[in-house]
């Protein structure tokens, strides 16, 4: 059972980012204020485009904490890198890797209830965020995501509150095995597995509808 305490609570609204006015609210900053965690997310936490970021699928999003010593040493040139919520995250901890976290672990946070509904798909934004080639592709390599979680029942959540897993429905299918499958092209030969996946209501929509158009080819 995995048991760990969340250290940040992050939330952003959206302002300048890209190199042609796009918004972004992938700059994040931590608070210590109780914060309400409903079905579409934080309060307080915004997100500028809403076809692909937020949601009931997205409403929250965590980066294990232990990532950041492999980034820093990858890029020791990069101050963004010293503080928790370089890669837009809300909730920063330690224990919940890829590796660990599977898909449909339900949690209790504070006086929430979430399950995990898929790993972070990776795009432009954070080449763009650190001023660097090859975030995405390094992601993408190493399955270093993070993960998304949908709220089950909502509630009050602050930094320093426990995460206390108590379901764990799928302990096959740990994020980085998911992540390969869907985003990193090791899906030949699966094509069981990706029935399966496109067949789970657990699984975020969009990783359903991927799962099937694999299947399909």
């Amino acid at each position: 059972m995995i048991r760990t305490r969340l250290t940040q609570l992050l939330i952003g609204t959206p302002r300048p980012f890209g190199d042609e006015g796009e918004l972004s609210a992938i700059v994040k900053t931590a608070t210590d204020q109780p914060l309400m965690l409903g079905v579409e997310g934080l309060e307080g936490n915004e997100v500028a485009d809403p076809i692909h970021h937020g949601g009931r699928d997205k409403a929250v999003h965590l980066y294990p904490a232990e990532h950041y010593q492999f980034w820093q040493e990858k890029y020791p040139d990069l101050a963004v890198l010293d503080e928790k919520g370089a890669f837009g995250e809300n909730l920063s901890c330690s224990g919940m890797t890829e590796q660990i976290l599977c898909l449909g672990d339900i949690f209790r946070i504070g006086e929430a209830l979430i399950q995990c509904s898929h790993a972070r798909q990776p795009c432009w934004k954070l080449n763009h965020r650190f001023g660097k080639r090859d975030v995405l592709k390094t992601v993408v390599r190493t399955t270093k995501s993070g993960s998304y979680f949908r709220v089950l029942e909502p509630g009050m959540i602050r930094a320093g509150d426990e995460l206390i897993q108590l379901e764990q429905p799928f302990p096959e299918w740990p994020l980085d095995r998911l992540f390969g499958l869907l985003v990193a092209g090791e899906h030949e030969g699966q094509g069981a597995e990706l029935r399966f996946l496109s067949e789970n209501p657990v699984l975020a929509k969009t990783w359903r509808v991927r799962a099937a158009q694999l299947a399909a080819n």
